[in-house]
C-alpha cells in the first residue's frame, strides 16, 4: 500500500510512495481527531443576511418565520361551479334537480361579491372568494351547466339575467369550500430557523407574503488545483500531462455539501503565479480549497507560495502538516488575507477522501448547518483488510445496509478513480490495527446524500 506523500510533480496520479511507518524524527504527527479539531476551532457560521426570496434557495433560515395573515386568506371554492344555500338542494337528484336563479358570477380576483339568497345560486370560478349567504359550491359537473336546457354541464357560459340552474345532487354544507386559515393561520410559526429552503419552503414564503427572508448565506468556495501537467478535459494531453480532474471533484462536492462553489482549474508550478491567481480570488471567497503540491517534493509550489504569507489581521499565515492517515497525509490550514484556506494532498483520492473529512465540515459549519459531519455506522466486512502500522486506513467501499455489511472497492493506492466512482462509503481502519479479516465489525463513513 502506497502512502499519500511524495513528489508533487505529478500532483494528481502520481505522488511518490513513502514507507508509511517511516517517521521523520522531530516533525510532528497529528491525528485525524486533532486536525479537524484545530480547523473546526477557527471557522464558523456566515453572518446572517437578509436576501430576496430565490437569492435564498439552498440557504438556513436564521430566524423563525410567523405568519402575518391566514392562508388562504378568505373563504374561496375549490372547483368551478355555483355557490349555493344548502338548504336549497336537499333532496335534488338526477331526475328531480334543484332549480335555482343564478343572480351572478364572481371570478377570481373578484372584489364586489353579490349576497346570495333563498332560491338562488352564483356561478363561481376555483379561487374566486364565496359570497355571502352562501354554504358550499355545487361542482359544474353536477348541474346543467345553468342553460336550463340540459346543455352539457362542462359548458360554463356568462350569467343571464333570467338564468336558471339545475343542481342534480345534494351538496353538503362547506362542500368544495377552502376556509379561510385551513392551511396557516396568522401568528402562527411556519418554518423555524435551521430550515433549509427549498423550492416549497420559498412557496409559502411567498404564499405569505414575503419578498425576503433572512438566512445564512451558501459560503463561497474557490476551488483550484495545481501542477504544471494539468490540461482541462476536452484538450489533448500530451506527454507527461494529464487531465485535471480535481478540481472538478471538488467544485461538485462543494457544491453537494452546499456551497456556492467556483473552479478555477489547474495553476501551473509556478508560486508567483499562484498567489496571483488567489490574490484575485480572495474578493468573492468565504472559502479556498486547492489540491497538489503539500508534500515534500522539489516542486510543492502551494507550499512555497504560502509559506510567509500572513493570514490577515489577528490570523496567522498557512501552516503544513503530517497526518496518521492513508490516503491524505499531507494538510494544510490557514488563513490567507482573512479568508480560511484548506491546502490538499493531490492525488485524486487523497484529495476527495481529505474533502470529505475536513472541508465537508467546514461548509456545513459555515452553513450553520447541525449535521455538520457524515454519518457513521458499524458493518462487517466481506473480504479482509490489511493496514500499515501507524495510520488511519480510509478504504473505499459500498455499503450493503440490508446485509449490514461493506464490501470493499478497489485497492488502497489514491490515484484509484474508477474504483472511488463506485464507491458509496468509506472503510476505517483504525491506527492501532494492521488487519481486519472477513466478518469482522468495522466503521463505516457513509458518503450518499
Amino acid at each position: 500500500m502506497s502512502p499519500d506523500s511524495g513528489n508533487s510533480g505529478a500532483h494528481q496520479h502520481g505522488e511518490r510512495a513513502d514507507a508509511c511507518a517511516t517517521e521523520a524524527p522531530g516533525r510532528r504527527y497529528w491525528s485525524v481527531e486533532e486536525h479537524l479539531a484545530d480547523v473546526l476551532s477557527r471557522v464558523s457560521p456566515l453572518p446572517a443576511i437578509e436576501l430576496q426570496l430565490l437569492d435564498a434557495r439552498g440557504c438556513r433560515l436564521a430566524e423563525d418565520v410567523t405568519a402575518t395573515g391566514d392562508l388562504p386568506p378568505f373563504d374561496n371554492s375549490s372547483m368551478d361551479g355555483y355557490a349555493v344555500r344548502t338548504a336549497d338542494t336537499v333532496g335534488a337528484t338526477e331526475q328531480y334537480p334543484s332549480v335555482l336563479s343564478v343572480v351572478g358570477e364572481i371570478a377570481a380576483g373578484a372584489a364586489e361579491l353579490p349576497r346570495l339568497g333563498p332560491g338562488q345560486a352564483v356561478r363561481i370560478m376555483t379561487g374566486a372568494p364565496v359570497p355571502p349567504g352562501a354554504e358550499a359550491v355545487a361542482p359544474v359537473e353536477w348541474t346543467d351547466g345553468g342553460t336550463g336546457s340540459g346543455r352539457a354541464a362542462q359548458a360554463m357560459t356568462a350569467a343571464r339575467p333570467d338564468e336558471e340552474v339545475r343542481v342534480r345532487q345534494e351538496v353538503r354544507d362547506g362542500a368544495h369550500i377552502r376556509r379561510r386559515g385551513s392551511d396557516v393561520t396568522a401568528g402562527s410559526t411556519v418554518l423555524t430557523a435551521g430550515t433549509v429552503l427549498g423550492p416549497t419552503q420559498l412557496g409559502l414564503l411567498a404564499a405569505i407574503g414575503r419578498g425576503s427572508v433572512t438566512v445564512r448565506p451558501r459560503p463561497r468556495v474557490v476551488v483550484l488545483s495545481t501542477g504544471s501537467e494539468l490540461v482541462p478535459p476536452g484538450e489533448p494531453v500530451g506527454p507527461g500531462q494529464i487531465s485535471d480532474s480535481n478540481s472538478f471533484t471538488l467544485t461538485a462536492a462543494a457544491q453537494q455539501a452546499g456551497a456556492i462553489a467556483y473552479r478555477v482549474g489547474g495553476v501551473p508550478d509556478d508560486p508567483e503565479r499562484l498567489r496571483a491567481v488567489l490574490d484575485d480570488q480572495l474578493g468573492r471567497a468565504d472559502l479556498i480549497v486547492t489540491s497538489g503540491g503539500v508534500s515534500v517534493g522539489a516542486y510543492d509550489v502551494v507550499k512555497e507560495a504560502l509559506q510567509g504569507i500572513e493570514g490577515g489581521e489577528d490570523h496567522a499565515g498557512v501552516e503544513f502538516r503530517t497526518l496518521r492517515m492513508q490516503p491524505g497525509k499531507p494538510q494544510g490550514f490557514g488563513r490567507i488575507g482573512g479568508v480560511p484556506l484548506l491546502a490538499l494532498p493531490g492525488n485524486p483520492v487523497s484529495a476527495y477522501i481529505s474533502f470529505e473529512l475536513f472541508v465537508r465540515p467546514v461548509i456545513r459549519t459555515m452553513l450553520g448547518a447541525p449535521d455538520v459531519h457524515r454519518p457513521v455506522v458499524r458493518a462487517t466486512t466481506t473480504a479482509a483488510l490489511r493496514s500499515p502500522a501507524g495510520r488511519r486506513q480510509f478504504l473505499r467501499g459500498r455499503y450493503l445496509a440490508e446485509q449490514g455489511a461493506v464490501e470493499p472497492v478497489g485497492g488502497s493506492d489514491s490515484h484509484l478513480v474508477g474504483a472511488l466512482a463506485k464507491a458509496d462509503c468509506l472503510i476505517v481502519v483504525p491506527e492501532s490495527t494492521e488487519s481486519v479479516a472477513a466478518g469482522e465489525p468495522v466503521d463505516v463513513v457513509l458518503l450518499a446524500d
